[in-house]
């Protein structure tokens, strides 16, 4: 049976009794004082440490970054590190795991389309959007176009294009939709079982916004709609 486990924000560890796979990696919570302050701050290796411990983190295979905000990316480089696990995500992604330590040799660059089987998983990895920009997140779309060394500024996390994961696993599907945003038609003839939904930016969206999203991230779910705000 597969079990999802939720960190917050939206990092997702998913474990079927053999394998793991983390969705996303941020654990550590600076403040959003220091980060305005333009503090540098590096990951709180101590709580990963706890938090692997205490969640029985003993077979992550790989972890996918949806896009490479701090929120998302942050704690990769430790985490994969710790656990011998392969980083997929962006070319962003690639040069954060880089400056953290990674070796090259554990890191996958994937692209729109890209399907990867791990352990009993079948990952697909779906072209999508950030949500609306803000005053704190308005840098979507620009690159990390060098390895990312911590400590680091909230700003050294720049977005680096988005990206929404369709998992199977055990006659088991799920759609992973981090963002409140979409591209028109990608999720067209796709069904699953259960959808993990990231709805940051919803209660700000006017009414016809919020049907637009919710009609394009209607597939086909013929069993229990697990809807996680994220």
């Amino acid at each position: 049976m597969l079990k999802v486990t939720y960190f917050g924000t939206t990092t997702l560890l998913f474990d079927d009794g053999t394998d793991q796979v983390l969705f996303d990696a941020h654990v550590t919570r600076p403040s959003l004082a220091k980060y305005v302050l333009n503090a540098r701050v590096a990951t709180d290796a101590a709580l990963c440490d706890r938090l692997i411990s205490a969640h029985g983190i003993d077979g992550l295979r790989a972890i996918f970054i949806s896009h490479t905000h701090h929120d998302h990316v942050m704690d990769m480089p430790y985490i994969a590190t710790k656990c011998g696990a392969t980083v997929y995500g962006s070319a962003s992604a690639k040069n954060v795991a880089l400056g953290g330590g990674v070796p090259e040799e554990r890191i996958v660059v994937f692209e729109h389309g890209s399907r990867f089987a791990v352990g009993g998983y079948d990952i697909r990895v779906i072209k999508s959007l950030h949500s609306k920009p803000t005053l704190l997140n308005n840098d979507l779309g620009v690159p990390i176009n060098a390895p990312l060394k911590q400590p680091a500024r909230f700003r050294d996390y720049s977005e680096g294009g988005s990206y929404d994961f369709y998992v199977e696993n055990g006659g088991e599907r799920i759609l992973i939709r981090p963002s409140f945003n979409y591209i028109e038609g990608q999720l067209d003839g796709l069904s699953a079982d259960a959808l993990f939904l990231g709805v940051a930016g919803l209660a700000k969206a006017d009414a016809a916004t919020q049907a637009r999203f919710f009609a394009e991230t209607n597939l086909t779910l013929p069993h229990t709609l697990l809807r996680k705000t994220l």
